[in-house]
């Protein structure tokens, strides 16, 4: 089992990951596989990542912490802990936008990349609880986050899909 061998890092991620504080300490939301935070410790942060399974996440690299929750039924596990980068990527719980954009420190960087409203006539997910709603991720930054930029479109890489995607800062 080598899935995370050919699983490439988001181009949204990989673009906005030299934007964060060199050294840094990154958190990586609903990790899998760990594409993501394999990618930021190769880049040298410190990386705690979490998924509900943790089974998916082979071998871990030294700089990699590799948290179990259920992020949707338990406590925020990060509660108090301040993150220089927060990655996100096709995972959408709505209740966790606060907590993520409260973990950033001074200087901290969203980088926030799901499936969006359109998304259906492409597959799966197809639920209205997992796509984004129009200007979503806006709402959610807003009067807390610079936003340095934002998407909302149709992608063709990896597959077809409707997409948001944001990069913020707190200033």
């Amino acid at each position: 089992m080598h899935g995370h061998l050919d699983a490439a890092p988001s181009a949204w991620v990989r673009r906005w990951a030299g934007w964060i504080r060199p050294g840094g300490a990154v958190l990586d939301v609903a990790c899998g596989t760990g594409r993501h935070a394999r990618f930021l410790a190769q880049l040298g942060f410190e990386v705690d990542a979490v998924d509900r399974d943790r089974a998916l996440f082979e071998d871990p690299p030294p700089n990699v912490a590799v948290l179990e929750a259920d992020l949707e039924a338990g406590p925020w596990p990060y509660a108090g802990r301040r993150f220089d980068g927060v990655v996100v990527t096709n995972y959408l719980h709505r209740p966790l936008l606060p907590a993520l954009v409260e973990s950033l420190e001074r200087g901290g960087l969203l980088v926030y990349e799901t499936f969006a409203t359109g998304n259906e006539r492409f597959g799966k997910p197809s639920n209205p609880a997992f796509l984004l709603r129009p200007g979503e991720l806006l709402e959610a930054v807003h009067g807390r986050l610079r936003v340095l930029a934002y998407e909302d479109l149709v992608v063709e890489e990896p597959r077809p899909a409707a997409v948001q995607r944001i990069c913020a800062r707190r200033e």
